[in-house]
């Protein structure tokens, strides 16, 4: 009896130690395998994503491609750009672009604008497309000597803007007074130049005049040195400036067109100057100057009734204009008369000028005879 009790109270009994080793063995037979495939399924799905993410990356939406004109809003979030890229066919994934740009630091780099893309460009080289560059630039070029109405005409035919959204923004008060021009327009100030653009798709006509307006400060600032003078000197600059612009056919000549004008403001002379006649009738000018409007006081621009310079500008001067007007050329000259080849007679005294105007007005060969007014 003894005997037996120090066996039960002693080593486990083979038939229990047997069971558990069973029971073990059992258990790893169906964990072995169950982690074997969960580890299989964690792979499969680990390497499907490095696929996806080598695609995304590396496979254009399409092999053979076809171009996309691809448009920015200026102010456009990255969440809609991105699903605008991928409902047009241009990348595959919106999130993973989105991604993309996050990873790269671009989130907030995607310029405003239209942009030629390709359907067999990579996610990738989308984004740096869209990012790097400034898209499609359109040309809008602005040459001298124009009024406000013909340069709001030449930006509706760029197809930039439209007339009325130009006009509107040229006689902004807001605008006006942001760039100091003390006028009821912008006459004088819309820079002539040749701009390169993109097609703005909000505030067209106010994007348009503003750049042209912060042409014309680059180009002031040129002309007097760096230093500006009050805006009222500079609008009085600009109208004597437009005047040169306008009766200049002969470049060499602006400084000496500005003496004279200079001079008869000095004794007090009428200005006698047909643009501005011109300037005054407006949009509905038909290419004549008639005896009715020399006489006509109601115009304020008529130069011919009124002594002084013009109200304003009466078109926008070049900068070598510009500099002329505030550097006038020193002389005793106080008329010029064109010659017909783009030159002018200068005279001193009016007698001189009247035979002057005798030889290449009157008598002048009206068929080989050529005006060189601006006239617009």
């Amino acid at each position: 009896m003894g005997q037996e009790k120090k066996e039960e109270s002693g080593q486990p009994s083979r038939e229990n130690n047997s069971g558990n080793v069973a029971s073990k063995g059992i258990v790893l037979r169906f964990v072995l395998p169950a982690l074997a495939l969960t580890c299989m399924a964690m792979m499969i799905v680990g390497s499907w994503f490095m696929y996806q993410s080598w695609e995304f990356l590396n496979m254009p939406p399409e092999t053979e491609g076809k171009e996309i004109l691809f448009t920015v809003a200026p102010g456009q979030p990255l969440w809609t750009i991105s699903e605008n890229l991928d409902a047009q066919g241009l990348i595959i994934d919106s999130k993973r672009f989105r991604k993309l740009a996050q990873a790269a630091g671009k989130e907030n780099k995607v310029r405003a604008g239209e942009f030629n893309l390709w359907t067999n460009m990579t996610a990738p080289q989308v984004l740096e497309l869209l990012t790097t560059t400034s898209g499609i630039m359109h040309k809008f070029s602005v040459r001298e000597g124009l009024s406000w109405w013909k340069t709001a005409e030449a930006a509706q035919n760029s197809k930039l803007t439209t007339y009325a959204d130009f006009k509107t923004a040229a006689t902004s008060p807001e605008l006006l007074a942001k760039y100091s021009i003390p006028a009821k327009n912008a006459e004088g100030y819309l820079f002539p130049e040749t701009y390169l653009l993109t097609r703005p798709k909000e505030n067209s006509g106010k994007i348009l005049v503003e750049t042209m307006l912060k042409e014309f400060r680059k180009a002031a600032l040129k002309a007097w040195n760096g230093k500006l003078p009050s805006p009222k000197r500079i609008h009085e600059i600009i109208t004597l400036a437009s005047l040169v612009e306008k009766e200049t056919g002969d470049a060499t000549e602006r400084r000496r067109i500005a003496g004279v004008f200079t001079n008869r403001l000095k004794r007090g002379y009428l200005l006698q100057a047909d643009p501005t006649i011109i300037y005054g009738l407006g949009e509905t000018f038909d290419g004549n100057i008639r005896k009715k409007h020399i006489k006509d006081k109601a115009n304020p621009y008529n130069s011919y009734q009124h002594r002084g310079l013009p109200p304003g500008p009466i078109c926008s001067p070049g900068l070598e204009s510009i500099k002329a007007a505030i550097n006038p050329e020193e002389h005793s000259y106080l008329y010029f008369v064109a010659k017909g080849n783009g030159a002018h007679y200068f005279s001193k005294s009016l007698e001189e000028h009247n035979r002057a105007v005798r030889k290449y007005q009157l008598r002048r060969n009206k068929t080989t005879y050529r005006s060189y007014n601006k006239t617009e």
